[in-house]
């Protein structure tokens, strides 16, 4: 009986993991296609990141509610889990900002 409890409780959860899953890899899809066209344009990098962020406004903010439900499903507060959502996204935006950073450079 507990194991079949432990089971169900796994398959109830599994769906919101997959929305972070997906918005993750929706959201990390978004921005790095916008890396190409931005070095293509010569894009400084303040200007990149502000076009990216308008780019990917959608995916953000799927990624963002689908941490926010994951984590107040694991009972954190409203706070911790909008902070969790934050931390997430500023690592992947300041992940392909330092990669295009290092793309511009010059040879």
């Amino acid at each position: 009986m507990f194991v079949a409890a432990s089971l169900m409780m796994m398959l109830a959860a599994a769906p919101s993991a997959d929305a972070v899953g997906n918005g993750r890899k929706e959201f990390s899809k978004c921005l790095s296609a916008q890396m190409q066209p931005a070095l293509d344009k010569k894009l400084p990098v303040g200007e990149f990141q502000s076009t990216m962020r308008k780019a990917c406004a959608d995916k953000e903010s799927a990624f963002r509610s689908a941490i926010v439900a994951q984590d107040k499903a694991d009972k954190m507060s409203d706070a911790a889990a909008n902070s969790d959502a934050d931390d997430q996204i500023s690592e992947y935006i300041d992940k392909i900002t330092a990669e295009y950073e290092d793309n511009s450079k010059p040879s």
